[in-house]
This record gives structure tokens, C-alpha cells and sequence, in this order.
């Protein structure tokens, strides 16, 4: 979905699991959910399941988790990724604690390929700055995705309701550093 909603930026969108069976397609109920939140139909049909990599952890600029136990899996994969590295409704809550000047006026650190990857770096960096500053969520779960995985049609439609406002913050958060980056 996330793909989708960013599809005319100049961004890589991919995705691993931790605990992933390799080539597995998605389920028909994860199908029927992205093509009811405007994912073109023919898309997931090619999708596979892939097992996260230390490799594919060190080339992201952001990873984003559905649960604290895979954020502290990949963490263990590629120690250096820890600070790139967010369940998805952390993120959302953090985002939620930034306004989005404070993110399209945060200077670039440098960079290691261009200008933009820089920008989306240091913005990335104040956003996980925030951690212990803005409000934790009243429980540790709360920062979790309910994994719906072989559960009921219930259990995914709770699971997207949940996804939802993390992709919001997250195509949020690209296009503002994207906005910065034009604007330059």
C-alpha cells in the first residue's frame, strides 16, 4: 500500500518478514484489503514473501515493523540500523509529535549518495529524537499491529484499521522531506 501511495516519488518502497516463508504470495485476505484501500489488483498477485537480511536492513533508509518483537529482531540483524528503526505506529506517534515545518526545515547531516537521501536522513533523525519527549503510548502494545496472519477476516480488518495511520504518517513524512528537498 505504502508503494502505491508513493509511486510518483523517486522512493524505494520494499518489504521482508522476519519470519517470513520465502515465495509465499499474500493471503487473499491481505489482497482483499489492499485492493479495497486502492492498491491495483494485479499488484499483489506478484507479491512473494522475502526473509529480512542484514543486507536488505543496511540499504534502508527507514524500516518500519509491525511489532516491537520484529523492530528488536531486525535491531539484533544489523545493530547500526537501530536508530532507523520503528514499529510503524511508533512512528505515527512520533510524526504526530512533529510539525511539519519542524521536519521541512531540518538541516541536512550530509550525505552518502545525494542531497535527498541527506535531507530524509536528518528529518528521520529528528523524528526518532523524539523518542521518551513525545508521550508513550499507554501500553507497550499499543505501539503493535495485530499480526492477523491464519486468524479471522475480523482479526485483518483490526490489523489494517491499525496500519492505516501509520501509512498516512509515513506518505505524510516522505512528501514533506520531498517538498523540502524540491523547494532547495
Amino acid at each position: 500500500m505504502l508503494s502505491e501511495r508513493l509511486a510518483d516519488l523517486p522512493v524505494c518502497v520494499s518489504s521482508a518478514g522476519t519470519h517470513a516463508r520465502e515465495g509465499m504470495p499474500m493471503t487473499e485476505e491481505a489482497i482483499r484489503l489492499a485492493v479495497a484501500r486502492g492498491v491495483d489488483p494485479s499488484k499483489p498477485l506478484t507479491h512473494s514473501a522475502r526473509l529480512l537480511t542484514p543486507e536488505m536492513l543496511d540499504e534502508a533508509d527507514l524500516i518500519l515493523t509491525m511489532t516491537r518483537d520484529h523492530r528488536r529482531l531486525a535491531v539484533e540483524l544489523l545493530p547500526a540500523a537501530l536508530r532507523r528503526t520503528l514499529t510503524i505506529r511508533e512512528f505515527s506517534r512520533l510524526a504526530a509529535g512533529a510539525a511539519e515545518a519542524e521536519i521541512r526545515s531540518t538541516p541536512a547531516l550530509g550525505s552518502r549518495d545525494n542531497a535527498a537521501r541527506s535531507d530524509f536522513e536528518s528529518a528521520l533523525a529528528m523524528l526518532t529524537a523524539l523518542r521518551g519527549v513525545v508521550g508513550s503510548p499507554a501500553a507497550a502494545t499499543d505501539d503493535d499491529v495485530v499480526d492477523p496472519f491464519r486468524r479471522s477476516w475480523t482479526t485483518y480488518e483490526r490489523s489494517a484499521s491499525e496500519l492505516d495511520p501509520g501509512l498516512f504518517a509515513v506518505e505524510k513524512f516522505v512528501r514533506s522531506v520531498a517538498a523540502s528537498f524540491s523547494e532547495s
